[in-house]
């Protein structure tokens, strides 16, 4: 694998990093990163931490959509060799998966995370110890997953851990349904941010991810994060180290949602934004299960996609003027 990291096109150079320092790094020198964490908790204390916009006291344990209150819920904790390959290299990423989440997918395939409240609160000085383990045991990054509810906490971890020796890139694993405010508290913390944007239709969000406002959210939410971050760049190792990576779950019968999302990538980001076409859509959670009338629920989306609709949506990404792909959505 670490050949195929190292074989990339000459026109890769462009996105090379040679020299790389993790972002939270000067923020802690200057002492921005503490203030960041004080800014974060404090907005906690009338919770817009996500486009639901609750406005409860998470400080004092008031919950509401998201179902966690002033600690963040984690699930598991381990190196992760499923990723892409620029994240997961030969030692994995280090990942940290949040319990619960701020959209409803019917489709979920994580759903008894994501839904339920799996694993257990942790102040950020527990976090910050997970993080110094998944480094120690040599994981490439952290990698943060399903963070878009819990960003003070995340501001909390991370300060936390970097006076511990923390020094690798951060990732920001995210459904894409976050905040730009609570993304502006990140600029210059996050290195890299991996957004899935899963719709372009309102229609298709209520539906499916119960958010009918995700487009809007997503739309403005990436491009905050490439405005801070940028095209995706790699080391001489051909591991990431800062930018922003797109994955698009390819879902059966969402042509039409696959080329709006590649033609607003090209046109409104960059045609140099890095695209991950994932293909690992299965039925799950409620999806072909029985509803309230005994009838299968969700009936037009219970298959996987077929070759067919993988290659129109690669198609589709060619046509808008996309180049970067992972190797695995070729």
């Amino acid at each position: 694998m670490l050949a195929r990291l190292l074989r990339r096109p000459r026109a890769d150079a462009a996105f090379l990093l040679e020299d790389f320092e993790p972002a939270y790094l000067r923020l802690h020198r200057t002492g921005e990163l503490q203030t960041r964490v004080e800014t974060g908790l404090h907005e906690l204390e009338d919770c817009c931490a996500c486009p639901r916009n609750c406005h409860v006291n998470r400080l004092k344990n008031e919950t509401r959509v998201c179902n966690t209150g002033r600690y963040a819920r984690v699930a598991s904790v381990f190196p992760h060799f499923g990723e892409e390959d620029c994240l997961r290299g030969w030692n994995g990423s280090g990942t940290i998966f949040f319990a619960l989440c701020n959209l409803r997918c019917v489709f979920c395939q994580n759903w008894d995370i994501s839904q339920q409240q799996a694993g257990g609160e942790y102040p950020p000085e527990r976090i910050a110890d997970l993080m110094l383990a998944l480094q120690g045991r040599g994981c490439h990054n952290i990698n943060f997953v399903t963070p878009e509810h819990v960003v003070p906490q995340v501001l909390e971890a991370v300060a936390a851990a970097v006076p511990m020796g923390l020094n690798l890139p951060i990732v920001y694993n995210t459904s894409a349904y976050d905040s730009v405010e609570s993304l502006k508290l990140l600029d210059g913390i996050v290195d890299i941010y991996m957004p899935d944007f899963k719709f372009w239709n309102y229609e298709s969000s209520r539906r499916y991810a119960k958010a009918r406002d995700y487009p809007e959210r997503a739309r403005e939410a990436i491009a905050e994060m490439h405005r801070q971050v940028g095209p995706l760049k790699f080391g001489p190792d051909g591991l990431a180290r800062r930018g922003v990576l797109v994955r698009h779950l390819v879902m059966p019968g969402q042509a039409d949602e696959a080329a709006a999302i590649c033609r607003w990538l090209a046109r409104e980001l960059s045609p140099d934004t890095y695209i991950n076409l994932m293909a690992q859509y299965r039925p799950e959670f409620q999806v072909g299960a029985a509803g309230k009338n005994g009838s299968p629920q969700y009936v037009e989306i219970n298959r996987r996609p077929t070759p067919a609709e993988m290659q129109a949506a690669r198609a589709a990404a060619r046509a808008a003027g996309l180049w970067r792909f992972d190797q695995r959505g070729q």
